[in-house]
């Protein structure tokens, strides 16, 4: 299958989709007790795969207006709104975006759902939201850049994001060997993309199976990009999942806090 740049996007639409009917951990909706929990102020939520946000990285989130970005699930969202916030969220995913209608109604919750582009908020205005919440998201986008630069405009001034992305030497590994033989074997260069850098057989071999295209993206992009559009950054930490064999190594995703000044 030859990819474009829309194509891409409605095959990562479509490969979601396909997530949740496998019941991928990032589809399971929250359960009664997380939201009432949620409700007395206990919000525990990550932007990466285990590590929870620290509480001092929130602005205060009784009223506030909260863009919960390429986070569907029916997880993160639910849980701030039950935490006092306006939540908008938006998603590629439509599957995704039910399992956050399934929580709200299920809870009695009102979040706004909006099926989009991460790149694109030109639905949203300048300056509406305390705070952008983007968990581990922008590898499955070819340029990461524009994610930033529309969370800064959509930001208030004094306004948080916090984000949560791939470390990009995760990218280096040839997915293939490590699945099939469990080793490490270092085979492509940064930065990297499923769609021109793997080899016919290889692509093939995941689209075959519907799992979303990937990309691994630059720290320059990552954080640099986050500066470039106008962030200061005001807290980082590194995260690792709980299982896999590069993780035995090192952490594999970042987190950022970034203000709007």
């Amino acid at each position: 299958m030859n990819f474009d740049e829309h194509n891409i996007d409605d095959y990562n639409s479509h490969a979601w989709d396909k997530e949740v009917e496998r019941g991928c951990k990032w589809t399971v909706p929250v359960s009664p007790d997380v939201i009432a929990r949620a409700r007395e102020g206990e919000v525990s939520i990550v932007l990466t795969p285990q590590q929870p946000v620290p509480s001092d990285w929130f602005p205060a989130l009784g009223g506030s207006n909260v863009l919960c970005l390429a986070s569907g699930g029916g997880q993160q969202a639910p849980i701030l709104a039950a935490a006092g916030a306006n939540v908008t969220l938006l998603d590629n995913s439509t599957k995704q975006l039910d399992q956050d209608r399934m929580v709200a109604e299920r809870e009695g919750l009102t979040i706004r759902l909006i099926k989009g582009d991460m790149r694109d908020l030109s639905m949203l205005d300048n300056g509406t939201f305390e705070l952008v919440f983007h968990p581990c998201s922008n590898n499955f986008v070819s340029d990461v850049r524009p994610i930033w630069n529309e969370c800064f405009r959509v930001l208030k001034r004094g306004g948080v994001l916090l984000a949560g992305f791939t470390n990009p030497s995760s990218y280096l590994f040839d997915e293939l060997v490590l699945e099939r033989e469990n080793r490490l074997e270092v085979r492509h260069k940064l930065p990297f993309a499923e769609v021109t850098d793997l080899d016919e057989a290889s692509r093939q071999y995941f689209t075959e199976r519907e799992e979303p295209l990937l990309f691994g993206h630059l720290l320059t992009d990552q954080i640099g990009g986050q500066l470039d559009a106008g962030f200061h950054l005001t807290g980082f930490f590194e995260d690792r999942p709980p299982n896999g064999l590069l993780a035995e190594y090192m952490p594999t995703c970042i987190a950022t806090r970034a203000l709007k000044p």
